[in-house]
């Protein structure tokens, strides 16, 4: 940890233990003081924040500012519980603005630009990060927020978009019908930020030859101020982060322990310059590693890798922990697949089951793709599965996320 990272900590840290109920509370129980963290070895000493606690501290338990320095709050979609409530102050806009800049940076975008915003607007983070992004390069920003694909199509040739951002998700259904409509000659795309959701290497490559442009990965979320808290650079080695606002750290997500530079484990991140909702160790769920040494392209930040799964994507089966990363893995090694994939759970027989439904390339043989999954599946996994394979676009399509898995196992 730099020594500049850890006056932030510490200023961070006592400010949170003054001006947050929600910490003021967790610190007192817990018996920690301002005085306790004395070096960079003693952050281990404070506990990490989760995303239960956020949501009991619902409405605004977590904010550390007086209200007349709020500009604006945001907040997760509260599916299962009451939603995590963000409140922002006005340099929260301005630096999470910043950070946006940076990304449509390195994916080499400029003020020419046009960039056309399909991820939603409201209390979701994702489009009005980007349109603050792209209002800070001073690009043109086209903000058509998700769904309605026949308009978003029309706009994109009609105004000549250059860019687009989306969820790995609508920018296959986007590319899907552009290829369809026989329109890739009238679109001027040549750069896609996409995120929000983990994608494998044969979706990103069908996104890159059917839209013909360049991708660039973006990572972020709604309680760490939204997308643009790192981004891939053109060298595609991992994902750049800003350190000089946010700490990164690896644990093992059973013990805690905190894990050596290199090692996959889930990622925890303090805010170091956030004033409305400061986070002290929060637990993100997101499994990747922080990459060594300097990446090519020559730039200072920090690298993490890939978001390989969530600690809480896992599925159990037959005794075997499943991520969605090794079912991607298998697909990779599997000639005439494509890149869609649907798992449906249930039970027969008192036994648990798995079929793995994937879709194929138009000249494939199915039954040639059947033999295969099973024996990669087997070999890489080490469980035996039933399969199912369907043509392109038989799978369901979504503009926002793609749900992959159906469990009927408890219905």
């Amino acid at each position: 940890m730099k020594q500049e990272q850890f006056e932030k900590f510490q200023r961070v840290f006592a400010r949170v233990i003054e001006n947050s109920p929600f910490y003021r509370a967790k610190y007192k129980e817990t018996g920690l003081v301002f005085e306790d963290i004395k070096s960079p070895d003693d952050i281990a000493k404070i506990p990490f924040t989760t995303k239960g606690e956020l949501r009991k501290a619902y409405p605004l338990d977590i904010q550390a500012v007086p209200d007349e320095e709020v500009v604006r709050i945001h907040s997760s979609s509260g599916t299962t519980g009451d939603p995590i409530v963000i409140p922002y102050t006005e340099n929260d806009v301005e630096t999470w603005g910043m950070m946006m800049q940076r990304c449509m940076t390195i994916a080499g975008l400029t003020k020419k630009d046009r960039i056309q915003i399909t991820p939603g607007y409201g209390l979701w983070t994702a489009g009005i990060g980007f349109q603050r992004g792209a209002e800070k390069l001073g690009a043109m920003a086209i903000p058509m927020g998700p769904g309605n694909t026949e308009k978003q199509l029309k706009m994109m040739v009609d105004l000549g978009a250059t860019a687009l951002t989306a969820t790995s998700s609508y920018a296959l259904l986007l590319a899907e019908e552009i290829a369809k409509r026989q329109m890739k000659d009238r679109i001027k795309l040549k750069t896609a930020i996409i995120g929000s959701e983990r994608w494998g290497e044969k979706m990103r490559n069908r996104i890159v030859d059917e839209l013909g442009v360049d991708i660039y990965d973006i990572y972020g979320l709604t309680e760490i101020y939204g997308p643009g808290i790192s981004i891939s650079c053109k060298e595609n080695n991992g994902l750049h982060y800003w350190d000089d606002h946010l700490y990164f750290e690896i644990i093992d997500p059973v013990s805690g322990e905190v894990l050596p530079e290199g090692e996959v484990g889930e990622l925890v991140v303090t805010t170091l310059t956030k004033e409305g909702a400061p986070l002290i160790r929060y637990r993100t769920h997101d499994l990747t590693r922080l990459l060594k040494g300097k990446c090519s392209c020559g730039l200072e930040y920090p690298r993490h890798d890939i978001i390989l799964g969530r600690t809480d994507d896992m599925i159990k089966i037959k005794g075997v922990n499943i991520y969605p990363g090794q079912i991607e893995d298998v697909l990779k090694g599997i000639d005439g697949t494509s890149s869609e994939y649907q798992i449906v759970l249930d039970r027969k027989e008192n036994k648990d089951c798995m079929l793995l439904r994937v879709e194929k390339q138009a000249d494939a043989e199915n039954q040639a793709i059947e033999k295969s999954l099973k024996r990669h599946f087997k070999t890489k996994i080490g469980i035996m599965i039933e399969t199912e394979v369907v043509c392109i676009g038989d799978l369901p399509r979504s503009e926002k996320k793609t749900a992959r898995v159906i469990d009927k196992r408890y219905c």
